[in-house]
């Protein structure tokens, strides 16, 4: 079931698997704010039995960042430009930037698991979509590099708490800081990739992991979720308290004493 095509972005639906697709190949997914904004009503739109999302671009690359012609004065279909949003306000600039942010923020619900296959250049805003996965699977040309301190900004697009999270606080910053690529091989020896392909098995191994997933019940992998996202700021104890919370909960309903 096709359940949105416009903007440089489709999405798929079937057998509790959405498919969301970067369709600017030709210009190697290079990131629009329409392109967001039909990101964000992806997330809003997913059907409830939905309980795996697999991210992918056509083409040769995933996504190669954000598209250059923000960078000009014309901006992107007067969309965009950075000098326009350099002279507003303070908080119109934040109102903005969040507007934008809302595109890489709904992958890490905790009702679903989100899967990135990537190929190719994930560079910048594509670096930063491929963060905002909670799983990656990569093909072997893949390449991640952070670009945005080398010309004089900053990732704001939601990269820098999962980056930190995957590799560290040092290394984050030397990828960031360096823009240097990060090849798959490596990728997958500091913990950002999950899995590394051949170019030609990269689909193939996405839904493989996808089945994978839903073979687990969905309570059980949403609790599950829930607990590994929080032991990132829960302190020893607190988290012990959580897991038994959630284990009363999974025996109750296994037990059909659930509310």
């Amino acid at each position: 079931m096709s359940l949105l095509d416009r903007d440089g972005i489709r999405v798929s639906v079937g057998d509790a698997v959405a498919t969301v697709t970067l369709t600017r190949g030709e210009k190697r997914n290079a990131q629009t704010p329409a392109m967001w904004r039909a990101l964000a009503e992806a997330g809003r739109t997913l059907p409830g039995d939905v309980r795996v999302v697999i991210l992918r671009g056509e083409g040769a690359s995933f996504s190669a960042g954000l598209d250059r012609r923000a960078f000009t004065p014309e901006g992107i279909d007067d969309d965009l430009s950075f000098a326009d949003l350099a002279r507003r306000p303070d908080a119109e600039v934040d109102a903005v930037i969040a507007g934008f942010q809302e595109a890489f923020t709904w992958w890490r619900r905790n009702d679903l698991v989100s899967v990135a296959a990537v190929q190719g250049h994930a560079i910048g805003a594509g670096f930063q979509l491929a963060l905002a996965c909670d799983l990656r699977v990569c093909a072997q040309d893949a390449q991640f590099a952070m670009r945005e301190t080398s010309l004089g900004l900053v990732p704001d697009l939601g990269g820098t708490h999962p980056l930190v999270s995957l590799v560290g606080y040092a290394r984050a910053l030397e990828i960031c800081g360096t823009g240097r690529a990060v090849r798959a091989d490596e990728a997958e020896r500091i913990g950002l990739a999950n899995l590394v392909v051949p170019p030609a098995e990269l689909d193939a191994a996405a839904n493989d992991l996808a089945a994978a997933l839903l073979a687990a019940p969905r309570d059980a992998l949403t609790e599950t979720k829930a607990l590994l996202r929080a032991a990132t700021t829960h302190g020893y104890d607190e988290q012990r308290g959580a897991e038994r919370a959630a284990q009363t909960r999974r025996l109750r309903d296994l037990a059909g004493l659930g509310e």
